[in-house]
């Protein structure tokens, strides 16, 4: 259990650091993008993002739902659900408010697209950063366990 809780922490941990850079760096400098070059630099910028984010998306994804079917401590079982609960509002904002967004943009400049796009990647940043904190103190407790229960198991 210990390789799946480092590929959710590396790949959670990963999706914070990326989403705030997104939302405070990435995003608003799309604004400053020249009309005539915006629709080749959103297509370009989603093309190149979706390689940095995809592996780590599924990742996060794939280590989720193992741990989810593994035997999880209890004082863990309510933390551990709501960072499930907040992947699933992360990737819901992804498809259903930032990838629309995204088609938009990747057909010329539209400030409206822009604006919304902005605004809304808040729900992602937030429901990512309350996750990699949820998914660092669930791994934690479950690590400390673990060395509990190996550290008892040697000593009888």
């Amino acid at each position: 259990m210990t390789g799946l809780w480092a590929v959710s922490v590396f790949s959670t941990i990963c999706m914070v650091g990326i989403i705030w850079f997104v939302q405070i760096v990435h995003y608003p400098l799309m604004s400053i993008v020249g009309p005539q070059e915006s629709a080749t630099y959103a297509a370009l910028n989603q093309r190149g993002t979706t390689w940095v984010v995809g592996p780590l998306m599924l990742a996060e994804a794939g280590s989720t739902v193992a741990l989810a079917w593994q035997s999880l401590p209890a004082q863990v079982f309510t933390p551990f659900w709501l960072g499930v609960v907040l992947l699933v509002a992360a990737w819901l904002a992804t498809a259903t408010l930032s990838v629309p967004q995204h088609g938009i943009l990747a057909q010329g400049f539209s400030p409206l697209a822009h604006q919304w796009l902005v605004r809304t990647n808040w729900i992602r940043t937030v429901a990512w950063t309350l996750r990699g904190g949820l998914v660092l103190y669930t791994a934690w407790c479950c690590l400390v366990e673990q060395a509990i229960s190996e550290a008892c198991a040697a000593s009888s």
